[in-house]
């Protein structure tokens, strides 16, 4: 019989898998534990990673795993940006990049990218980063030059797809360190595909748990059967039921005791991790971390494990405050501690 589990139990099992009280860790280590963590936000993934690692990591020691070819950045499922390391990376688009390109074939059409014209862009591409790594608008004017056009889209599009098919990545950054450049990429595809495959999603379970065949599906925009298959070569799950809900861990579902206040910068895996949202976050608050569904999502505030608002550090170059902004009821006592945690913030 599964273990039954209250929800704040297992939102302190998600908060400590997920490493939000930070660890002993390299950044590298953490993003090799998460297999990905959202990046299309290039700040935020560097403070979610630094907040996750050995006390008094900085942002710039996530840049220079980064540059020294520990990390890298691209897309390995959903179209979408995430930080993970070179392994992950080839073993992630070995199972999603044919599923990737086919969900892209209208938007190609729109952007006249045929199959002549991505050839060619990857030719040039290729042949240039044999160079060394290029900035972004190098690599427009690359192919600019030889009349590809990259404007109206059509540059992002061919970057990703391109990035997709296993050709290059982002990689190390620029001098200093506020840009990061496009770079080959050289790991191979893993010799069994299937065996790789249910390593990343024990690796998901391990770091996300609590979570649902359905989280994981929606995760990597896989097929149920796929998540299915991989799981049952896994033997160290455990099954438990959340209110009702079937759901998978890696370890012992003991109470870890509450986690305090916690902030999260925008984007972060604690929000987008998971198809259903419900158990960290009430439907106010999941409104208001994306004001207008305009797909940005905030940093947020949690009080042992539970979203309960947002907020948004001190701009560096000026003297002004940061802000909090509460959705949910909370004590004076623990609204007089979010204030304090939010100026001690350490990766403004």
């Amino acid at each position: 019989m599964n273990a039954s589990l209250a929800p704040v139990r297992a939102r302190r099992l998600r908060w400590h898998a997920q490493l939000l009280g930070g660890s002993d860790l390299t950044p590298a280590d953490v993003v090799r534990g998460a297999v990905a963590l959202q990046g299309q936000d290039l700040r935020a993934v560097l403070r979610a990673i630094a907040i996750r690692s050995r006390p008094g990591t900085t942002t710039a020691d996530v840049i220079a795993a980064f540059d020294a070819g520990k990390l890298v950045r691209s897309w390995p499922m959903r179209g979408t940006l995430f930080a993970t390391t070179p392994d992950h990376l080839a073993t992630l688009l070995a199972a999603t990049s044919q599923r990737i390109r086919r969900a892209t074939t209208r938007r190609r059409g729109e952007l006249e990218l045929d199959e002549a014209t991505i050839g060619r862009a990857g030719e040039l591409l290729v042949a240039a980063l044999a160079g060394g790594p290029m900035r972004r608008n190098e690599v427009m004017a690359l192919w600019d030059a030889d009349g590809l056009a990259p404007t109206g889209g059509r540059g992002y599009h061919l970057l990703m797809h391109l990035s997709v098919a296993g050709l290059a990545h982002w990689g190390p950054f620029d001098a200093s360190g506020s840009e990061q450049l496009l770079t080959l990429s050289t790991t191979p595809p893993p010799a069994d595909p299937e065996a790789a495959l249910a390593d990343v999603v024990h690796d998901v379970i391990a770091f996300r748990g609590p979570l649902t065949v359905d989280d994981l599906a929606w995760w990597t925009k896989l097929p149920k059967t796929t998540i299915r298959r991989a799981i049952a070569a896994l033997d160290d799950l455990v099954e438990v039921s959340v209110d009702g809900m079937n759901m998978l861990i890696v370890g012992d579902p003991r109470d870890r005791g509450p986690s305090g206040i916690t902030l999260v910068p925008g984007f972060d895996e604690w929000i987008l991790g998971y198809a259903d949202r419900s158990l960290q976050a009430g439907p106010e608050v999941l409104d208001a971390l994306v004001p207008g569904g305009n797909g940005i999502f905030r940093p947020a505030i949690l009080v042992d494990g539970r979203t309960v608002g947002m907020w948004r550090p001190a701009r560096p170059a000026s003297r002004g405050e940061p802000t909090i902004e509460l959705i949910e009821t909370v004590p004076a006592v623990t609204r007089r501690a979010i204030t304090r945690a939010v100026h001690a913030w350490p990766h403004q």
